[in-house]
């Protein structure tokens, strides 16, 4: 009985460690008049952010089929894990210049929704 419970045990640290290194990503929807001026600014703060060692992926996408939400625009930031979107996050915070190009982005686009999402990992 008792080797039951530390096999238990251990697999649950097992899959509680797992689901602490999963991938994360940062999903931003947003409403914008000009994707191009958007995509070329978030290109300009990829640039940025790896200046600044840090390892957050950008990427973006416009909603095909999507009922009312064609058109839409989405953001993604992939990070490795959870811990380190925290530390970069932390760090984009205490930046000056990539605080700055955070705030300067409400001028062309507005979020509708901003979602982080834990990878499954079957």
């Amino acid at each position: 009985m008792r080797s039951k419970i530390l096999l238990g045990a251990a697999a649950a640290l097992v899959c509680f460690a797992a689901a602490a290194e999963a991938t994360v990503l940062r999903v931003v929807v947003v409403e914008t008049t000009d994707a191009a001026a958007y995509v070329k600014e978030l290109q300009r703060g990829q640039a940025m952010m790896k200046q600044a060692g840090l390892t957050g992926q950008i990427r973006a996408w416009r909603a095909r089929f999507a009922g009312a939400e064609a058109g839409a625009v989405v953001v993604s930031v992939e990070y490795a894990d959870m811990a380190t979107y925290a530390a970069e996050d932390k760090k984009m915070a205490a930046d000056p210049e990539i605080s700055a190009w955070l705030k300067g982005l409400d001028k062309v686009r507005k979020i509708v929704s901003d979602s982080m999402y834990d990878e499954l990992k079957p």
